[in-house]
């Protein structure tokens, strides 16, 4: 088998009609014509066959304390061993990702994504390197694992019969197929609530509010343990109302639901816009204190 088909596999999720393959993964739900991809950059329609093109192709494989995540209520004090491959299916104007995250949008040969970027890994190795590093987690990350749903679900199934624990960092845009799919393995997530403006969501990240706010609440109804970050964002998600829309949405589902307030600081497309003040992550508090919120922890500071 040459190496380019060890990096595909079919898509667990998608329909076809006629030429067209609809991936089912995110809830972008893309259209994708023959022989293109879709936002993410690594699902192309091959003869009406929807393949991943990165499967086992990780392009960062590290250890980190799980309170990296961020997450502080979950096997606090741990370290977890974290992955990711390339591409992501929101394209965010402040990421600090962007060489992994986005590269698949600026290359669109498909020898960029499968053959270039990264190294060859199986999910058995991914587990033996967990055990091996003495690490209780596998966390997928960096990127967005919804767009490598595959591999994860083969590497987070190998690792519930090891005896590991699987952890999300995500943007909670995955569908419900998705989530009904990698469920019954996922022990932990992070999702990255954005702020609550449909408008700034579509503006400044390529895609609508409404289904991360679903996803949180039925994450949270599957007893998954769920924490919930918002990067605050001067000019994009500091206003009073969307802070006090955010708090009182999340202590609407549970007021137990830790919240991780993150200061921003200057980077990728957004350099002209300024670092977070303070005083700023002190009001959310405030607000998140005033909806009930009983864990609200500051990042970047």
């Amino acid at each position: 088998m040459n190496k380019e088909k060890n990096n595909m596999k079919e898509c667990l999720l998608y329909s076809k009609s006629g030429d067209y393959t609809f991936c089912g993964t995110c809830n972008h739900r893309c259209r994708i014509a023959p022989y293109k991809t879709g936002i993410c950059g690594v699902r192309e329609n091959q003869n009406g066959k929807l393949n991943l093109l990165v499967y086992g192709r990780i392009i960062a494989e590290n250890i980190d304390p799980i309170e990296k995540k961020p997450l502080y209520h979950f096997m606090p004090g741990t370290f977890s061993l974290s992955i990711a491959t390339v591409g992501c299916n929101f394209r965010c104007l402040w990421c600090q990702n962007a060489d992994i995250s986005q590269c698949t949008k600026e290359k669109n040969s498909r020898s960029d994504v499968t053959n270039t970027l990264g190294i060859e890994m199986t999910p058995e190795q991914i587990v033996e390197d967990a055990k091996k590093n003495h690490c209780p987690s596998i966390s997928y990350t960096y990127t967005e694992p919804t767009i490598f749903l595959e591999f994860a679900l083969d590497t987070m199934k190998l690792a519930k019969k090891a005896g590991l624990k699987n952890i999300w960092v995500s943007n909670g845009y995955m569908t419900k197929e998705c989530l009904t799919l990698i469920a019954p393995y996922l022990d932990a997530i992070n999702v990255d609530l954005k702020g609550f403006s449909e408008e700034n969501y579509l503006k400044y990240s390529g895609a609508k509010l409404q289904p991360v706010l679903d996803n949180i609440k039925n994450i949270f109804k599957r007893g998954i343990h769920i924490e919930v970050t918002t990067l605050i964002i001067p000019t994009v998600n500091d206003d009073e109302k969307q802070l006090n829309d955010i708090a009182k949405f999340l202590a609407s589902i549970s007021k137990r639901i830790p919240w991780h307030i993150s200061r921003f600081f200057p980077t990728y497309k957004m350099t002209d816009v300024p670092p977070t003040p303070v005083e700023t992550l002190k009001l959310a508090e405030t607000l998140g204190k005033k909806a009930g919120l009983k864990y609200i922890h500051f990042g970047n500071v």
